[in-house]
């Protein structure tokens, strides 16, 4: 990878007005920081600068100032996350550095450098790092020290029990494939000495050699490497249904029993090539398969890497102690480190800090945060430290709702899934009778042929590809999904949000930024401006109205009591013994609605509230990208004509609705769907429940809120509306995918199986044709695994 002018030579980050300089790759570079500039330098002096050359995307930014790595060599860490091995320890870390096959060669090979580490292996994929050290020549924090010199800061994986039964269910697929492909080839090495005597001139004696020499080889393939699928057809048939797994397994030891047999008796035929190809290439696929469902997974992995092992918490007295972050508690005061993931939900205390959120919403430009901002864990502190008071922990933060709603949209089997599994259920019965009348007919005409035709038709027609159209493609959409920060709640959101024609907008915390400007107080009457505020302050401060925090900063606000907030209308609580009511005119006021935000009593109107609210500042180009995908955009809010109608100019809207109550958005959408419209509604999740649950398709986005609101379809965790496009976008190109993926299938049985029925195939060619369907659809859903720009 080339040096570009303007960016930093090894992370790629903009370059400041003064960059550090330092020799790498044959000549002067220059670099963001000093921690660069230094990895860059080590590089160069371990003779590692083929890096460089190599890589197809630029390193992790070093952070100079990151703090020690000390925590890591205590036991109570290691107890949980590390296990024995023959000369010292072992442990599975994960970093977010490592971006390209490059960085996996330099990990390698700078971690083999360091005394004391025993073995070490990176996965780019997975963003794994294995390691092996000896604790009596090396502490842990040593070479993990050197990674984040690099660029390749360290984070917990999921805990040694989890890691090591991952380890093992990957190394005993492995075995079964290498044993399934070195017994396929065996077979059909001996098999073909048996094909090519086609005029039956090979002694008894050796034919029957090469015989049980294949049955040799073929046993441990079929009941050892086969033996998940004789556990699935078992399974299916306790359930009293018939699935794939019952034709693979009926298949396989239907051929290497009938082939047995006839090896025992000195029969004409045997099959047994035919049961380990079939065995090893349903493996092969299979596994390409657990792959796209991998990569979907591995969001779950980058939710754990970014829960730290310990956290800095900052006692009365001013001191520090690290302590394992199950030990916070809401109300800790929590000091992070630049470079560090935030520990727990909270505010920040601070005047201001950046925060890294692309884990939580996707986008890799740090966001500034204010004093009084909430601070999500999972989130890393960039530039300088930072201090919060934690107000939430463990299961409660926004990192483990987003955790659960990842696994969830993993877990959902749509109705367009359930329903290919159960085609292929009928296709197995229908597969079955037509074997038998196929074998009656071949038991008639031309008995010699008669099993080895039935065997060719129930392998070549085995309903894999069909039953892997959907799950792989759904897998793959979901991890490029959730790499963008969007969710999927729902089964069946990915095919509705793909048949969307209209797009609903909410405006407030939408289309706009949810932070409503206070521009001025006026028409007072028998109350002073400073009065009015401390009223309508009191009013909202217990209120999740979006308006509650244009009033945030009231210093003075007084405690309302009995306040009750309706939806479309304002908010009414009682203050010092008077009953107020803040929000629309009729409602507040008892007067025409003039647009305007008012407060008033049972006596009128007292005080009149003006507010601006800037639009977000990607909302004009998302809107721009759906245009272009076709879509009809609209947009209902809650507030004013006046206000609505310039956010709609503004942003290219045509026919907006103002004044809408959830109640008229739900009838406006149901207007549409009365016409024929497939809707899709964003909003923001905190007072749309009825149009959200009522729209064909719902994206919410926003704040915390957002995740937990379970009316919508699909959850946007970050507040980018860029999302909203290229969700689309992947919705899309998933229909089209599962299209071809299903009219390949189909198209693939009809045409096989006559030609099978014919006589025309062979078993050992059926096996072949079979699994290259299968691998077909497998790698036609893995190209969604390419994230859409945004």
């Amino acid at each position: 990878m080339n040096a570009v002018a303007g960016v930093c030579h090894h992370c790629g980050e903009t370059l400041p007005q003064s960059p550090v300089r330092a020799d790498a790759e044959g000549g002067t570079r220059e670099f963001c920081c000093e921690g660069c500039a230094a990895a860059a330098r080590w590089i160069a002096d371990a003779h590692l600068d083929d890096y460089y050359r190599l890589r197809s995307a630029p390193g992790g930014r070093v952070d100079a100032d990151a703090p020690a790595l000390a925590a890591w060599d205590r036991e109570e860490l290691l107890a949980g996350h590390a296990r024995e091995v023959d000369g010292g320890r072992e442990i599975t870390v994960l970093t977010d550095g490592m971006r390209c096959a490059a960085c996996a060669w330099l990990i390698d090979r700078a971690l083999a450098r360091e005394p004391g580490v025993l073995e070490s292996s990176a996965n780019a994929i997975t963003g794994r790092i294995r390691i092996a050290w000896d604790p009596a020549r090396t502490a842990l924090s040593k070479p993990l020290a050197r990674l984040a010199a690099l660029g390749y800061r360290p984070y917990l994986a999921t805990g040694q029990a989890r890691e090591a039964a991952r380890r093992r269910e990957r190394n005993r697929d492995l075995l079964r494939i290498g044993l399934a492909g070195i017994g396929a080839m065996q077979a059909m090495m001996f098999a073909e000495a048996l094909y090519l005597d086609t005029r039956g001139e090979m002694p008894l004696p050796t034919r029957d050699f090469f015989r049980w020499i294949t049955f040799m080889v073929s046993t441990p393939v079929v009941f050892w490497a086969g033996w998940p699928f004789i556990v699935g057809a078992w399974n299916e048939l306790r359930g009293r249904r018939l699935g794939m797994d019952v034709l693979i397994a009926g298949s396989t030891l239907l051929a290497w029993a009938v082939s047995t047999i006839e090896t025992v008796r000195g029969g004409v035929h045997v099959w047994f090539d035919a049961a380990v190809m079939f065995v090893f290439l349903l493996l092969v696929a299979r596994q390409l398969e657990q792959r796209a469902r991998g990569i979907a997974s591995a969001q779950v992995d980058a939710l754990a890497r970014a829960r730290p092992a310990f956290a800095t918490r900052e006692l009365a007295d001013g001191s520090r102690e690290s302590v394992p972050i199950d030990a916070l508690a809401v109300g800790d005061v929590v000091r992070i480190a630049v470079g560090e993931p935030v520990p727990a939900d909270g505010v920040l205390l601070e005047d201001e800090a950046h925060f890294e959120e692309s884990l939580l919403t996707g986008e890799s430009v740090p966001v500034t945060r204010h004093a009084g901002d909430a601070v999500f864990a999972g989130t890393a502190c960039r530039e300088h430290a930072a201090k919060i008071r934690v107000t939430g922990v463990g299961t409660g933060t926004r990192l483990a709702e987003l955790a659960r709603l990842v696994e969830s949209a993993q877990a959902h089997r749509p109705a367009l899934a359930r329903g290919t599994e159960r085609i292929a259920g009928w296709f197995v019965a229908g597969l079955l009778l037509a074997a038998v009348a196929v074998y009656a007919w071949w038991r008639v005409h031309e008995p010699a042929r008669a099993f080895e035709v039935v065997l060719a038709l129930l392998v070549i027609s085995c309903p894999c590809a069909l039953s892997l159209a959907v799950p792989a493609a759904l897998a793959a959409a979901h991890g490029a999904l959730a790499r963008i920060g969007v969710l999927s709640v729902r089964p069946d959101a990915l095919q509705r949000l793909a048949q969307a024609t209209d797009v609903v907008f909410d405006k407030t915390g939408t289309l706009g930024d949810g932070k409503p400007h206070l521009q001025g107080v006026d028409a007072c009457r028998g109350i002073d401006a400073d009065a009015a505020l401390r009223i309508a302050a009191a009013l909202e401060r217990d209120s999740n109205h979006p308006l509650a925090a244009a009033f945030a900063q009231v210093a003075d606000a007084q405690v309302a009591g009995g306040v009750r907030a309706i939806a479309g209308r304002g908010v009414e609580g009682t203050v010092e013994g008077v009953r107020w009511r803040i929000g629309t005119a009729p409602f507040a006021t008892g007067s025409d609605d003039d647009g305007a935000v008012w407060l008033g009593n049972d006596a009128g109107a007292r005080a009149r509230f003006t507010f601006a609210e800037h639009q977000r500042v990607d909302a004009a180009q998302a809107l721009q990208r759906l245009r272009e995908q076709g879509l009809t955009l609209h947009l209902a809010s809650g507030d004013a004509a006046a206000p609505v109608a310039r956010f709609a100019s503004a942003m290219g809207i045509a026919d907006p609705h103002a004044r809408q109550s959830p109640e008229d958005k739900l009838a406006l959408v149901r207007a549409m769907q009365r016409d024929g419209r497939v809707v899709a509604m964003v909003g923001d999740g905190l007072n749309d429940a009825p149009v959200l649950a009522g729209a064909d398709v719902s994206l919410a986005i926003g704040d915390g809120a957002a995740l937990a609101q379970r009316s919508a379809d699909l959850v946007l965790s970050g507040s980018s509306l860029g999302n909203v496009p290229a969700a689309i976008e992947i919705a899309r190109r998933t229909h089209r995918i599962v299209r071809q993926n299903l009219a390949w299938a189909i198209g693939y049985n009809l045409l096989a199986l006559p030609l099978a029925a014919a006589g025309m195939v062979t078993p050992w060619l059926a096996a072949l044709g079979m699994a290259l369907s299968s691998l077909a659809v497998t790698a036609n859903a893995l190209r969604l695994t390419k994230v859409p720009p945004r």
